[in-house]
């Protein structure tokens, strides 16, 4: 079966090839969800006061890095993991917020396939790692962080 022919939300393990990378998805962000996501998780006047953030060092409100990587993991759900594989994550590593996302951003999510590992103890499985970024309008990447997905082999789905 040639990996790229399978869709993504149809994918098992071994149909991940390193160096594969693909774009998805569009959010537009709003202040409201911005102050009220900031205002129950991330109460920072920057992101939870239009008027306070303007003498703040981003010069106007923006989103909690947070939210970002919420929005990501939407954006991932909805068009990325497949139901009939996924299995959960062991973690993520290398968060980095590069630019502010502010209100009217739109943002899109890009995965790029970094590694591949089959689980030497449960052979039902293996770890993708996937360098996951939100990726606003300009085309500039806003966000990213390694993320391990483990995934389920075809044979065990």
């Amino acid at each position: 079966m040639k990996t790229e022919s399978v869709p993504w939300l149809e994918r098992y393990f071994e149909d991940y090839t390193v160096g594969e990378v693909v774009e998805f998805g569009d959010y537009a962000v709003t202040a409201d969800e911005i102050v009220s996501f900031a205002k129950a998780y991330d109460p920072q006047p920057f992101h939870t006061d239009a008027e306070a953030a303007k003498s703040s060092h981003f010069a106007g409100l923006v989103s909690s890095g947070w939210m970002t990587g919420a929005i990501v993991m939407r954006l991932f759900c909805d068009h990325f993991l497949p139901q009939c594989s996924a299995m959960g994550s062991p973690g993520i590593d290398k968060v980095r917020w590069l630019r502010p996302v502010r209100p009217g951003d739109r943002l899109r999510a890009r995965a790029t396939i970094l590694r591949t590992v089959r689980s030497q103890s449960r052979g039902d499985r293996g770890v993708v790692t996937i360098l996951q970024e939100a990726v606003n309008q300009h085309g500039e990447t806003v966000m990213s962080y390694e993320g391990r997905a483990m995934s389920r082999y075809r044979e065990y789905g």
